[in-house]
């Protein structure tokens, strides 16, 4: 018997295992609950591709006709040396998952879930979800599947991570589902988008809880743990959890085929941001606090958990590892080739350091450069010069460390002149610079730096997170996009950069291209 079941639910990049409820696990089990945890992400998707389908056009039967043989390449590490093939592998995959959404009236993908008539933006149509779950495509999947481990689990409780918005109207299918069939359990509903929903000033958060009264018992928002174990009627202190060595628990997935080419190790050595000064920032605007585990707790639990599931890869979930654990993974390297995100600071404009980080197993970092002219960055409050940019940059690439950098375009401080410029710095830089993201700046609804500014509807929904807004300098989104595509894009340096970048996957697969990408030697063969 479990107490509690937890459901991390489609659509979400198929490719690692959910971190958050793997800790959830690991500190439920730490403090005696007995749980059950299940990928129905992964599992929903895999169900999907294999569902008959008719095929009128040359590709869409290729596709059909190689499915298992895509699938199954995408978790071998010699596709990965073949960066054509992978492509033609991924594109064949979603050209599958495409013909299943059509034939269901969903636009669906590796990493997307869209419903032509429902938006998971509107609390009704949310709710319109949980009343009629059988229209939910995945629900052939989880009707059987939950009722399988609800029947033999026999939980008391059942909870669902939600994280995106490509998870939402799943989620309360399922939920929608357990009430109908099972109505004597208790829902609860956390993970990061629950969190951004719960983070709304007082006067709209009050109205917004009572949303979903009667169909979920319990809305935790930021980190789950003491939560749960309350609800469970486990009196463990908020402090106690956070104090204590609680491994995640990766039982549950270890056995599970992820299109990957090797175990990818999810793991979160903090939660908010150390630095949480950006301006427009979704954490600064949430409210969100930092919390770090010590870096020597970390290195302890990462043995841990690397000689339990032998990963080929560990995948840090922090908004920006910190310095000192970056020195302390130098002293004490996991054995396991790593990447994360990563703020532009002192260590990093140390060649040697840079040197050291790369014996340590570091292969990519992720650095949210945001924009290549200097003013622009300091009206962002990123605390960062374009010179320090520069020398890291280089610094990295000399190390043998993949860049996947992070530019932000249509900020309210940002103009056409110096969007230029941030295109001139990526060109001057471009041989150190591995990937590249490129996105235009929406701004959180609530956000202090939103007052300051004309808003105006973004997206139509009381769920919506974000608003738009009259650009200061006359730099509207459609200027933007007309700029980044016409002009950005186009130039043989940075196109050849953004052709490098994985589909679909796009960073969380790049770090097996990354000796690629700074023409070294593979690491994953």
């Amino acid at each position: 018997m479990s107490e509690i079941i937890l459901i991390y639910p489609p659509v979400a990049k198929p490719c690692e295992a959910p971190g958050g409820i793997a800790k959830l696990a690991g500190a439920l089990r730490r403090h005696g609950a007995d749980c059950t945890v299940a990928d129905f992400n992964l599992e929903g998707l895999r169900f999907l591709l294999g569902e008959p389908l008719q095929a009128d056009d040359t590709w869409s039967r290729r596709a059909l006709r190689h499915v298992d043989k895509n699938l199954a390449a995408l978790g071998d590490p010699r596709l990965y040396q073949n960066f054509d093939r992978y492509k033609r592998a991924v594109a064949d995959v979603n050209r599958v998952l495409e013909m299943v959404g059509r034939k269901n009236g969903v636009g669906l993908s590796l990493v997307n879930y869209q419903d032509e008539s429902l938006s998971p933006l509107r609390s009704s149509d949310l709710l319109a979800a949980a009343e009629r779950p059988q229209e939910n495509i995945f629900f052939p999947f989880f009707s059987e599947r939950l009722s399988q481990l609800i029947e033999k689990h026999g939980p008391s409780v059942i909870g669902f991570s939600l994280n995106y918005l490509s998870q939402a109207l799943s989620t309360f299918a399922l939920i929608g589902f357990c009430r109908q069939r099972y109505p004597e359990l208790s829902v609860v509903v956390g993970g990061g988008l629950v969190t951004s929903w719960r983070s709304r000033p007082k006067d709209e958060k009050s109205n917004w809880r009572n949303l979903f009264a009667g169909l979920i018992d319990h809305l935790i928002g930021g980190p789950g743990e003491s939560a749960l174990l309350e609800l469970l009627g486990l009196d463990v202190s908020e402090n106690e959890v956070e104090s204590e060595y609680v491994a995640s628990d990766y039982d549950d997935f270890c056995g599970s085929d992820y299109l990957s080419p090797g175990w990818i190790l999810p793991y979160a050595a903090s939660s908010g941001c150390y630095w949480n000064r950006c301006s427009f920032c979704p954490e600064k605007a949430e409210g969100s606090r930092y919390r770090q585990r010590a870096p020597q707790t970390v290195i302890k639990e990462l043995g841990k958990s690397v000689q339990i599931t032998r990963p080929t890869l560990i995948h840090f979930l922090d908004n920006a590892i910190s310095p000192a654990l970056m020195r302390a993974l130098i002293k004490q390297p996991p054995g396991v080739p790593w990447y994360g995100f990563a703020r532009i600071n002192d260590d990093l404009c140390e060649l040697d350091f840079c040197h050291k980080l790369r014996h340590s197993g570091c292969v990519m970092l992720k650095l949210g450069i945001e924009s290549g002219d200097q003013e622009v960055l300091q009206a962002m409050h990123k605390g960062i010069s374009l010179e320090q940019v520069a020398v890291v940059l280089n610094n990295l690439q000399r190390a043998g460390i993949a860049t996947y950098v992070y530019l932000l375009f249509g900020t309210p401080s940002e103009t056409l002149s110096a969007a230029r410029r941030t295109l001139d710095f990526a060109v001057q830089h471009s041989q150190a610079i591995s990937f590249l993201n490129l996105a235009i700046f929406n701004l959180p609804l609530y956000s202090p730096e939103s007052k300051e500014l004309e808003v105006c509807d973004f997206y139509s929904g009381d769920l919506s997170l974000y608003s738009d807004f009259i650009h200061p300098r006359g730099w509207q989104r459609k200027e933007v996009r007309r700029f980044l595509d016409q002009e950005f894009k186009r130039h043989p340096a940075i196109s050849a950069i953004i052709k490098r970048d994985p589909p679909s996957f796009t960073s969380n697969h790049a770090p097996f291209f990354a000796a690629l990408a700074v023409k070294k030697e593979g690491w994953y063969a």
